[in-house]
Formats: structure tokens, C-alpha cells, sequence
């Protein structure tokens, strides 16, 4: 997606720094207005903090504009050792974020080809055992920007991932690009965790159908709002109110009408509103309902 990692904060480093930062290109990367805040507070399902995007907020800037907006909480989520430990450390810091924390599934052929996949699982397995790390996110399989060369490693990683979830009874986010067929079979074969989530989810109305029915959980971000992404209306439409979370993956996926802009938690109540007007709901009841849903998952943010 753009961004690149540099090295976990050394010991005695202040951990609060970006780990990673965001190619700008040509893009606006002046952070948009602040929507009206939501009179229903809701949390952001997933989001990578750690990432710099556009002029750069602090951990705490972020969480200090979310609030403001009615956004009382973040699931922090990493995808390489570096950023699950970034992860770990914003929750451990901070009252209003907990961590997921995973090998994404477009670096575990990288960590396997580098004899490294067991070791970074097992780095996975020490971070969920913090009690603060609520989530195994994200894993999956990509099958956009991973070859069949890698997808072994995916595999792999995947299912092991599963257990991890399993082993601690936390919830697992679901990475799923181009392959959906092959997350549902694994997740049929291995056994799904208890509380699964689709973050990002991608599919279309049918696979919603399917994923309520086996008691998923679909997390819709900014791109609901996309002309081009009428699949993703039609499966919020089919899954059941108490399956739908929302979220940012900021700093990507900025809702309409500031797509390609930074996005950040302070944005949600522009994905809230739209997905309530698409249900034809207040968007005071949808906000409710998600955040039932959120503390279902994840349990809470305040301990």
C-alpha cells in the first residue's frame, strides 16, 4: 500500500514514533474538516496508527480528534512484527485503543522465505497473551498481491493465525482480497474462531448471506461510499444489524467525499451516516447497534 517499514523503536526509544510512513505522490494530504460529531458514540473497528500519513498526527492527536466526533475507541491493528508490537504498546498506553496483531498475509511469504514464518508466529503468540491485545489481525490471504508461488506460505500462516485465536479466545480480523472462496473453506475446515471478523470486507450480498449465517461479523470502511463499490451496499443490506461493524483502515480508503485524502478515526461519522441512510435507519440506532457489536467482539476499552 505504499508504506514502508523501518525498524522497531529501540529499547529506551520513545515507542510513541510512526514506525511506518505513506508515499504522498500527487495526493491532497491535507487531513479534511472535522464531520458533526455522532450523538451516539461508536469505535473504529481497525485501523493502522502507526502509519504517517499527509502532515502526521500523533497517537494521541488521533485519539483526541476521534473523541471530539463521538469515537471513543480504536482497535489498533498490525500486520508485521514491528507494527504488532507498535500495536500492543498503543494499547497498553492508552485507555481508548486496543491491538490486533498478526503477520499480514501478503508478509508471510517474505517471513517463509526467509525461514522466518515459525519465529514471527511465535512473536503473534506472545503478543495476543497481553490482556489488552483483544484481536489476531490481520491474517488472511490475498490473492491480489501474492502469487500462487506464495500462497503456501499464506496458507500456512493463515491456520496458524486460527489457532492463535483460539488458543487465547480472542477475535480474529480477516484480510480477504480476491480470494473468498478459499478464506470460507479454510475457515469451514480448520474451524472458525468464536468472534470472526471480515475487516474490509470485500465480497458481495451472497457472501454476506453466508457469513451471517455462520455468525461472522462484516466490518465496512470508507469504501462503502464508493460509486464503483455497489457490492459492498448490497451486502451490508443482507447481513443481520448485530454482524456490522465499521471502521477506517486509516490512513487508507478516506470515505466519498474526501477519497484519497488522509483518513483517520475523526472520520467515521461520514461512513456511519452514509451506511445508515443506505439501511434507511437513524443514524443514532445504526450507531448503537455498532457499538454493541464492537464491545461484543472485543470486549471493553476501559478496563
Amino acid at each position: 500500500m505504499g508504506e514502508a517499514a523501518v525498524p522497531y523503536p529501540a529499547e529506551g526509544a520513545d515507542p510513541s514514533q510512526y514506525v511506518r510512513t505513506r508515499e504522498k505522490g500527487t495526493r491532497d494530504v491535507t487531513y479534511p474538516a472535522a464531520p458533526e460529531p455522532l450523538a451516539v458514540p461508536v469505535y473504529d473497528n481497525h485501523a493502522h496508527l502507526e502509519i504517517e500519513d499527509g502532515v502526521g498526527l500523533s497517537l494521541d492527536e488521533q485519539l483526541e480528534r476521534a473523541a471530539a466526533v463521538g469515537v471513543i475507541g480504536v482497535v489498533q491493528a498490525g500486520g508485521d512484527i514491528d507494527s504488532s508490537r507498535w500495536s500492543a504498546w498503543a494499547a497498553a498506553s492508552h485507555p481508548r485503543v486496543l491491538a490486533a496483531v498478526a503477520i499480514h498475509p501478503n508478509e508471510a511469504p517474505a517471513y517463509e522465505e526467509a525461514g522466518r514464518l515459525d519465529e514471527a508466529i511465535a512473536v503473534i503468540d506472545g503478543l495476543a497473551a497481553e490482556p489488552r491485545v483483544r484481536a489476531i489481525g490481520e491474517t488472511g490471504l490475498d490473492f491480489f498481491r501474492t502469487d500462487e508461488g506464495g500462497r503456501p506460505a499464506q496458507f500456512r500462516s493463515f491456520e496458524a493465525h486460527i489457532d492463535l485465536a483460539k488458543k487465547h479466545g480472542i477475535a480474529m480480523q480477516i484480510h480477504d482480497r480476491d480470494a473468498h472462496e478459499a478464506v470460507l473453506e479454510t475457515l469451514e475446515r480448520v474451524g472458525a474462531p468464536k468472534r470472526t471478523v471480515f475487516h474490509c470486507f470485500s465480497g458481495d450480498a451472497d457472501m454476506a448471506r453466508i457469513a451471517g449465517e455462520k455468525g461472522y461479523w462484516l466490518s465496512f470502511a470508507g469504501n462503502v461510499t464508493f460509486n464503483n463499490a455497489q457490492n459492498l451496499r448490497d451486502a451490508l443490506a443482507a447481513i443481520p444489524r448485530e454482524r456490522i461493524l465499521v471502521e477506517t483502515d486509516a490512513p487508507f480508503l478516506t470515505p466519498t467525499p474526501h477519497r484519497g485524502r488522509p483518513n483517520a478515526p475523526y472520520l467515521i461519522p461520514v461512513t456511519v451516516r452514509f451506511m445508515a441512510r443506505e439501511l434507511g435507519v437513524d443514524a443514532d440506532e445504526l450507531s448503537a447497534q455498532i457499538a454493541a457489536n464492537t464491545l461484543e467482539v472485543y470486549g471493553p476499552f476501559e478496563d
